[in-house]
């Protein structure tokens, strides 16, 4: 049984899925962050599974100088067998701790060169990974030329955030103009981490977008499968909802997966689950991200119910230094689709309607719904769902419509501000 020390979390589902899955590897692991209250805010499970650690230590996660000497007093104490984390801002101090203590895991330039959006760019261009046409820039002058180059309509976003944070479809100089204004406006992330103020342009590939789950050890990956995504909010890209596996052509899936490998290897990525997102275009695929660490929105559970295949633990194992089984396992499962609830309103949640029967219908496994007094504001990215609900299906490709639906069906009760109730 390993010892793993996670550095700071998610407090969505993977901050649940994360523990549970360390604990089925029957490994443990304890816990360190900047500020504990994070993690204890209204609306979290009590008591949270974070707090599950073996210890809880406290210390400033944001500055890598002092951090790594303060984690190697804790090693020499504790004795640590890897080291992980489910939060993208901290997948480099992961990777810096991993390399300073000589634990397993991804190195620590491949990490820090997947986490920036640009980087990615170039090396996964330079090994001839098929993406966009791209331009880097941080001047206003020299973002209007880096557009003239690509031309419109261009794809807007930072280099160094996530979940859909101020990614843009422009179609004009002016909607450029506003894009680039809001990502200026957020010059500091959610856990206090000081930005990058440059600005990636992209070519726009429309066609549907799709993920590749991925596990690499040994220098070998293993290919879980292939997710859908369903994209909504326009001019935003906000995912509304995945099914697993993607109902695609073997064609399809044998290029959309070679892409997502060939990525992998460009940024020298190893020991590690990653999540490749990838647009298949008019052209084929195109490499949109890749992300060195397990997906989230549900896709995980997704995943789990149809493979048997649990890659929150197999991330634990991975970190541990382990050779996870990837070996699918019957489910009597086809496929799995979750819904997002995406708000388009403003207001205060007063009422639900449409969600009475979930309960006790079989094709249901899991759902939430926000709490009546919740404040709703349009989604402008991934972090403000008002629910979802997860649906699994014996046909393959079956879940997804069904899962739409049950959430298009829904009706959110709002009382504007100000207003009666």
């Amino acid at each position: 049984m390993g010892h793993l020390l996670m550095v700071e979390s998610w407090v969505g589902s993977m901050s649940t899925l994360l523990p549970a899955g360390i604990k089925d590897t029957g490994h443990r692991f304890s816990f360190l962050t900047r500020d504990l209250a994070h993690y204890l805010r209204p609306g979290t499970p009590t008591p949270h599974p974070l707090l599950a650690a073996d210890n809880v230590f406290t210390a400033e996660t944001n500055d890598e100088a002092t951090l790594l000497p303060y984690v190697r007093k804790l090693h020499e104490v504790f004795g640590f067998d890897g080291v992980l984390t489910s939060c993208d801002y901290y997948l480099p101090t992961v990777a810096a701790i991993a390399a300073d203590l000589g634990l397993p895991g991804a190195g620590r330039t491949a990490v820090a060169d997947a986490c920036d959006k640009y980087r990615t760019r170039q090396l996964c261009h330079a090994a001839g990974v098929a993406g966009p046409a791209f331009e880097i820039a941080q001047d206003w002058d020299e973002i209007v030329g880096a557009a003239a180059i690509l031309g419109y309509p261009l794809v807007v976003k930072p280099v160094d955030l996530c979940g859909g944070m101020f990614v843009r479809r422009v179609e004009n100089e002016t909607e450029l103009r506003a894009a680039v204004d809001r990502i200026a406006g957020f010059p500091v992330n959610a856990r206090g981490q000081r930005r990058s103020p440059r600005v990636l342009l992209e070519e726009c590939v429309d066609g549907p977008e799709f993920s590749v789950e991925t596990v690499t050890v040994g220098g070998r990956t293993t290919v879980i499968g292939v997710t859908d995504k369903q994209l909504t909010g326009e001019p935003a890209f906000i995912e509304a909802g995945h099914m697993f596996p993607a109902a695609l052509s073997d064609t399809e899936t044998a290029a959309v997966v070679e892409l997502a490998v060939a990525a992998v290897a460009a940024l020298g990525l190893d020991a590690t689950v990653a999540h490749t997102e990838i647009k298949l275009g008019a052209r084929g695929p195109r490499l949109i991200e890749v992300n060195p660490r397990p997906a989230g929105n549900r896709i995980t559970e997704l995943i789990r119910r149809v493979t048997g295949i649990d890659l929150a633990a197999t991330y634990a194992e991975v970190a541990a230094g382990g050779v996870p089984d990837l070996t699918p396992r019957p489910t009597a499962v086809a496929s799995a689709a979750v819904a997002f609830a995406v708000p388009t309103g403003t207001g205060e949640l007063t009422g639900i309607d449409g969600a009475a029967h979930w309960a006790e219908d079989p094709r249901i496994v899991e759902y939430t719904l926000a709490t009546l007094g919740t404040r709703v504001r349009p989604a402008t990215d991934n972090n403000s769902y008002l629910g979802h609900v997860m649906v699994t299906d014996t046909a393959p490709g079956g879940a997804g419509e069904p899962a739409r639906k049950l959430i298009a069906d829904l009706r959110f009760e709002l009382a504007t501000p100000g207003g009666p109730a």
